[in-house]
């Protein structure tokens, strides 16, 4: 299936970025080399039985040390924008300790961008936390949420507006939700009551470090990445109407509402008022600061129902799945873009940070057929179109993910990428979504 949009699409306006998206422990490898200390998922991925196959982030796709080949790929492929995310562990090995090797590896990374007509969008914290501020208590101590802002300082003060755009945080649920809860990411924890106080110290880091960022790089475009759980009530009953309802705000609402409200959604803590967490009387006011934009990570939907033992379940859905198991369901992503942005006249320009499919087709002599993610990735972009078509302030789309990586707890074994990594030779090749990819966008 090809990519195709009207013609008179904003997206194919000179204004819109179309981008390609990584993240550092997924892809960089090299993770003892030039002073990075470990991370948290260094130390979780050590870990007998976190991670799928003992796989872990040392070699990765060795990208440290084949910067220039990959930012050569992202060019060839046609890619106005990439989105990366920079290690704090490379930066700050010690507290209070700057490495310069660290600096000059995400210097190299920039200016090649710069170089090739590539603009740069910056992730400063995408789930690699050293692990000696874990040692502390990682994001249930507020001290790391001070920390976080002054590493911040440190990159924006170093790189400034040869950024385009920073974003703070990669799905802070995630860190919370997936490392505090369920006990599926680093660090492991399965506890409500450190998963809303994680939650609360990632929005605090964020807000804490927007004015630096600001001071340091007053032309470049200063948010943060969501990712989004939108649920459908499974029926129209009114326990499952309810229970979508919570799901919604406690997942999506409780970053949503601090963030451009300042204030937590109330039902959640009515709910249950022993899962409110700690916080001073000026976090809110903090948090709740102007921000430029809201990045969206979009793969898929749930659809819940009433429960009895919970406040609400998840009810599968007999439905096309990608090879991960998450529903292909594209109508969502329209869906969620429209009424988030009908409920927050105040929600900042919008950019889609991250949408794909895993689709673990082979290499087979040279080629990969990859057809389920090129339709994945053509039924999405049509849906984005529809939202902006009803109103909504979308100014670009990244893709993730540039190439095939260490996917978290799956390890090496559900393939993102538009370009496949051979693990053994870490040879890349350009899969059929990714030469779908250069046509589209070599065409505008």
């Amino acid at each position: 299936m090809k990519f195709e949009l009207p013609e008179n699409s904003k997206m194919l306006s000179p204004e819109f970025t179309f981008g390609v998206a990584t993240a550092a422990f997924q892809i960089e490898g090299a993770n003892t080399a030039d002073g990075r200390c470990e991370s948290i998922w260094d130390r979780f991925c050590a870990t007998p039985g976190k991670v799928l196959n003992g796989d872990d982030g040392t070699v990765a796709c060795d990208h440290y040390n084949r910067l220039e080949q990959d930012l050569d790929l992202i060019k060839e492929l046609g890619f106005d924008a990439y989105r990366f995310s920079i290690a704090w562990p490379r930066i700050e090995p010690k507290s209070g300790q700057w490495n310069e090797a660290g600096f000059e590896f995400y210097q190299r990374l920039i200016d090649g961008l710069i170089e090739r007509g590539i603009k740069p969008y910056a992730t400063l914290y995408h789930w690699d936390l050293p692990q000696y501020l874990q040692d502390k208590g990682g994001w249930v101590n507020r001290e790391t949420a001070y920390a976080f802002a002054s590493y911040a300082n440190k990159v924006t003060a170093r790189f400034g507006d040869k950024v385009v755009s920073y974003a703070t945080f990669n799905e802070p649920w995630c860190s919370a939700f997936m490392g505090h809860r369920f006990g599926e990411h680093a660090p492991g924890y399965k506890d409500d009551r450190l998963t809303f106080q994680a939650a609360h110290h990632l929005m605090l880091a964020h807000g804490l470090a927007l004015p630096a960022m600001r001071k340091n790089a007053p032309g470049a475009q200063h948010g943060i990445v969501l990712n989004f759980i939108f649920a459908y009530a499974n029926t129209d009953a009114i326990g499952d109407l309810r229970a979508a309802q919570f799901c919604d705000e406690e997942n999506n609402h409780l970053f949503l509402e601090p963030l451009l409200n300042g204030r937590y959604p109330e039902l959640v803590f009515d709910k249950h008022p022993d899962w409110k967490p700690t916080m001073m009387p000026e976090d809110l006011s903090i948090i709740n600061a102007p921000i430029d934009f809201i990045g969206v990570n979009y793969y898929s939907r749930s659809v819940v129902r009433e429960s009895t033992s919970k406040d609400y379940e998840n009810v599968p859905q007999d439905a096309p799945k990608t090879d991960i198991g998450w529903e292909i369901y594209p109508k969502a992503f329209t869906d969620l873009l429209v009424t988030y942005s009908k409920r927050y006249a105040n929600m900042p320009a919008i950019f889609i940070t991250e949408n794909g499919a895993a689709d673990n087709t082979p290499c087979e002599n040279g080629l990969v057929n990859d057809s389920m993610r090129t339709n994945y990735y053509a039924d999405h972009l049509v849906a984005l179109n529809n939202a902006i078509e009803a109103g909504v302030n979308v100014k670009g789309y990244f893709a993730w993910s540039l190439m095939d990586n260490f996917e978290w707890a799956f390890g090496y074994a559900q393939r993102f990428g538009i370009v496949h990594v051979n693990y053994e030779t870490l040879e890349r090749t350009i899969k059929q979504s990714g030469l779908e990819w250069q046509r589209f966008l070599m065409g505008r």
